[in-house]
């Protein structure tokens, strides 16, 4: 086993779903380690899918070389063709599709989990992005190890390699004497993730090891949260056509505002902008009345009263 397997093993092992999972991997250098990386730990127990979007003549090829690569190393392989138009937002809009074509084929294929290559690079730019949006601690937690499938929230979506730097990706490929594809709207500063990416190649001041242990501190600290708001479900109580609850004067904004959004769940509501939950919570506090998601609440006498608001009658 090499040293890059052995690291890998140690680190996969903490996080191994019991059964088969599923890698995407796209023909990049940093999939493509991935998939070389399980050859070596768990050769048997996983399944490889490649996404082509149909938004570039060359996909084709690229999932019939990782096809290629598995076929030679007796890996079972599927490509997901998808007939995405180009136009605006087109990075969000394939990965959204990507995500759910590829919780689809894990349902399929009754596959534990599904596994991404994203690494610590990946985390950084995450982290810049969401700072640059004003993110909360939540965002600024970057990815985490462990999630679900956007779309397929009984589907988990493992991050096994965050700790690891591009390079290290890039030489274990190098290392097995393949050459990666390389995607070219990599490489275009349309783009917001190119932007940044370039922004923290062109100088030695930024360590991302070091933003990816801080977004593993921010998601500890996440978790504490929710811990605490654990505890204070229990003081919201059903009532008629909805639920009541008395928060404590003192209660920090932020354990407040993550009550509110566990209640607009509970009532079916969606989850709404940080910005309309925080000026929900503010007319709250001082004993107003406002309807946010469907949800009307009332906080003119305790406890709050929250209810699905009657729909408006819009005929003239």
């Amino acid at each position: 086993m090499t040293a890059a397997a052995a690291r890998f093993a140690a680190q996969w092992a903490a996080v191994a779903p019991p059964g088969k999972v599923g890698l995407a991997v796209s023909g990049g250098p940093d999939s493509l380690a991935l998939l070389l990386l399980f050859h070596e730990v768990a050769p048997r127990n996983f399944a490889v899918a490649t996404v082509d979007h149909g938004l570039r003549p060359e996909a084709a090829a690229e999932a019939a070389m990782v096809a290629a690569l598995c076929a030679a190393r007796g890996i079972p392989h599927d490509t997901l063709t998808l007939a995405l138009a180009k136009g605006s937002a087109v990075q969000e809009r394939a990965r959204i599709a990507r995500y759910g074509a590829l919780g689809q084929w894990c349902a399929d294929n009754h596959l534990a989990a599904l596994v991404t290559a994203h690494h610590a690079d990946d985390q950084a730019e995450t982290i810049i992005m969401r700072l640059n949006r004003g993110a909360g601690l939540r965002g600024l937690a970057g990815m985490r190890p462990r999630a679900t499938v956007p779309e397929t929230p009984d589907l988990p979506l493992l991050r096994p390699l965050l700790g690891w730097r591009r390079a290290d990706l890039t030489a274990v490929v190098e290392s097995a004497g393949l050459t990666a594809a390389h995607d070219p709207s990599n490489r275009d500063a349309a783009f917001e993730r190119v932007r940044i990416r370039a922004a923290l190649t062109s100088s030695d001041a930024f360590a991302p090891n070091g933003f990816s242990a801080s977004a593993t501190h921010l998601a500890e600290a996440d978790h504490a949260l929710e811990w605490a708001v654990d505890q204070l479900w229990s003081d919201v109580k059903d009532a008629d056509e909805g639920f009541t609850w008395n928060p404590a004067p003192s209660l920090p904004p932020v354990i407040a505002l993550r009550v509110l959004e566990r209640i607009l769940a509970a009532s079916g509501s969606g989850v709404p902008r940080g910005p309309d939950l925080a000026r929900w919570l503010a007319t709250l506090r001082s004993g107003g009345v406002a309807t946010l998601g469907g949800i009307k609440a009332d906080a003119r006498r305790a406890p709050w009263r929250f209810t699905r608001a009657p729909r408006r009658n819009n005929k003239a």
